[in-house]
Formats: C-alpha cells, sequence, structure tokens
C-alpha cells in the first residue's frame, strides 16, 4: 500500500485527485497507476484502470488470477468493474468512498451474483491515504474561495 500512497502523490502533485494504485502477483508489484484523467482529459484514466491495462499488457491476457490490487481509495463502479472483469483476486483499499465507492460503501458489485467475487479488505493505511485525500481537497476548497 505504500507504494500506492506513493503513486496517490504523483497523482497530486500533477493536481489530479490523489488515487494510487498498485497490483502485485507473487509477492511483487507487476502495475503502478494513479489517476490521469484530468491532464489526459480521459474519464477511464482512474489509478485502478491505469494498473489493470498494463498489469494486463505484462502478463498477456486480459485475465489477472493470483493478483492483488492495492488502491488509496474504494473503487469507483467503473473500476470495481474492471476489477470484476479482470477476475482480480483480492482488493486491499486504505479508504472507503461514501460518496461514489462500489464495493461496499454505496453499493456493492462484489455482492451482484457476477461470475467472479474478489474479496476486499479495507484500513491498511488508512490514515496516510485520508490525509493525501483530505489536503488535497481543503486546498482545491481554498483556490475557488480567492
Amino acid at each position: 500500500m505504500r507504494q500506492a500512497l506513493r503513486e496517490a502523490e504523483k497523482a497530486g502533485a500533477l493536481g489530479e485527485v490523489p488515487v494510487g494504485c498498485v497490483i502485485v502477483k507473487d509477492d511483487r508489484v507487476i502495475a503502478r497507476g494513479h489517476n490521469t484523467r484530468e491532464t489526459k482529459k480521459n474519464a477511464l484514466f482512474h489509478a485502478e484502470t491505469v494498473a489493470i491495462d498494463k498489469a494486463c499488457r505484462k502478463l498477456g491476457g486480459w485475465r489477472l488470477p493470483g493478483c492483488e490490487l492495492y488502491v488509496t481509495l474504494e473503487p469507483c463502479p467503473m473500476c470495481a468493474g474492471a476489477v470484476i472483469n479482470a477476475r482480480v483476486d483480492r482488493v486491499y483499499a486504505a479508504v472507503r468512498d461514501p460518496k461514489a465507492g462500489a464495493m461496499g460503501s454505496v453499493v456493492d458489485l462484489t455482492a451482484l451474483p457476477f461470475n467472479h467475487k474478489p474479496t476486499i479488505s479495507y484500513g491498511l493505511c488508512e490514515d496516510e491515504a485520508k490525509e493525501l485525500l483530505q489536503s488535497f481537497f481543503a486546498r482545491l476548497r481554498q483556490k475557488r474561495t480567492k
């Protein structure tokens, strides 16, 4: 998760919402990603989808069995769908997302009868991830009031 936090910091430095993701297989990081949807002007470029794309390319297929995904914020519906479709085994999310979380907070796509059900755990490096997000949005609000 510490590496996912470093990815989130990269996103924040770009002015993106600071969300980072790493994908691990056999105790080795095989892909990294961070939000770039503002800088690249593409709604699909969330940390998870960027990392999933890289992992699929590295492994040579669209399925990611045996992989664990570490992300600093609970996946949204698009990213939760990508996790399910890619057959990721396990998701570790630092922070729940009460506004858009789709793995238990707003909705739980893993509870639906899809053909794959990744497991999800919360709270790993939660304080650090929360601080990154809260600081980012505080700065954003401050800019808007000036």
